[in-house]
């Protein structure tokens, strides 16, 4: 029984996990935390596409600690890079937060913190039972959740809320799927126009017969033909004197394609997301993948990746870290970066006019930085950018270049 006792032991010990003091969200465990079994999400390809790309392009971006451009590292930091709950990865814990923001307008996770006040777990909040009050005495806003044995209420400094644009007055964001309404129930029902099309339009025929027949002729030759069809899987055998012409039916509305283009345009006008993102390029030209990406990164992502550092800064980091320069930062330019010429050059050029250091450059590659790559250069050839002039090669003491 010693297996019986240490599942025991693990089952109880995943639902502490879920409860501590001043809340219990143990009534949540197994349902479907993230509502997407029988929403839009799960049933239109489109939103599912666009989502899905928002959402996994934030979570795989690089998420680090800097203190004045250095990397740093705090017990926050460790919890939010590398394991931000018992459950889940980093990345699976911004995926669900984007994905979800993206699905309701409104995406929250808890902030649990131990005796000495630092972050110790953040867990994600189904945000249906999540609603931002106001303390009409303080003016402080704080959230209430709704849980199994009662109402909570968190201070807004212990609660990570990711929203989409708000309302004039409101607190939460608004929801894009609401917003695309109109769109996805026309949409839906031009699917549901073309499949029913499709499924009631048997093959039809025009028999043709040199002689007049009469009724119970006709239909003898009806049933004979429909029986002569089913037993040989199709194929007909025409007589002399029969003429057997098939009827042609277009299962699907000739601006079947027009339509779900105008869905994509709107569907990417909502997520503020390139049309090409949702693979609709007519009328569009890129010279290269970067700039493609640029517009993406610059358009789209930019105001995303502001909004979480912004809140991981002013509700993970203490007022004194911040103030010692501590702060969070996605690296975007991952996602900015050319092909190998391109970034060569780039390279290159930023060593030789002395603003990129090649230690800087040799992390960007991740590779080990090597002894002076650490200083700054300039071409001629490469000198230290602390060197004194008089000492380069081909330069008198007097600070004129000498001719060979």
């Amino acid at each position: 029984m010693r297996w019986f006792t240490k599942l025991k032991a693990a089952i109880n010990g995943a639902i502490t996990g879920w409860k501590g003091q001043g809340f219990d969200f143990t009534s949540w465990i197994g349902r479907t935390f993230w509502g997407i079994d029988n929403s839009t999400l799960a049933t239109n390809e489109t939103i599912f596409s666009v989502i899905t790309r928002l959402s996994n392009s934030l979570a795989s971006l690089p998420l680090k600690l800097y203190r004045n451009y250095d990397i740093a590292s705090n017990q926050a930091a460790d919890i939010l890079i590398n394991g931000p709950n018992a459950n889940m990865t980093s990345f699976e814990f911004i995926r669900n937060l984007e994905t979800i923001r993206n699905e309701k307008g409104n995406s929250y996770a808890l902030i649990e913190r131990d005796i000495r006040g630092q972050v110790a777990r953040l867990t994600p909040l189904n945000p249906d039972y999540v609603e931002p009050v106001f303390d009409t005495d303080t003016g402080d806003l704080w959230y209430q959740v709704i849980g199994n044995k009662g109402t909570y209420y968190f201070h807004n400094m212990d609660i990570l809320h990711f929203k989409h644009i708000i309302g004039s007055g409101g607190i939460k964001g608004i929801s894009p799927l609401k917003v695309l309404t109109n769109t996805n129930d026309f949409d839906k029902a031009v699917r549901d126009f073309s499949l029913k099309e499709m499924q009631s339009a048997p093959n039809s025929f025009i028999l043709k017969y040199a002689a007049n027949v009469d009724m119970e002729k006709r239909q003898r030759v009806i049933d004979d033909f429909k029986r002569f069809y089913q037993d040989n899987g199709g194929i007909l055998f025409q007589e002399p004197g029969v003429e057997i012409d098939p009827i042609e039916r277009k299962f699907i509305a000739a601006d079947i394609f027009t339509s779900e283009r105008i869905t994509r345009s709107r569907v990417a006008n909502v997520f503020n997301v390139p049309a090409h993102m949702l693979n609709d390029s007519e009328g569009q030209s890129y010279s290269s993948m970067e700039q493609l990406m640029r517009e993406f990164v610059q358009l789209t992502l930019m105001p995303i990746v502001r909004q979480y550092e912004q809140e991981f800064n002013r509700k993970l980091l203490s007022p004194a870290e911040r103030q010692d320069g501590f702060y969070f930062k996605f690296n975007v330019n991952a996602l900015l970066r050319g092909d190998t010429a391109t970034q060569s050059d780039y390279y290159m050029k930023g060593i030789r006019t002395g603003w990129l250091k090649p230690n800087e450059v040799r992390q960007l590659e991740d590779l080990p930085p090597e002894p002076g790559g650490e200083k700054l250069y300039l071409s001629g050839d490469l000198y230290p950018i602390d060197m004194d002039p008089s000492l380069r090669k081909g330069v008198k003491a007097g600070g004129n270049a000498t001719t060979n």
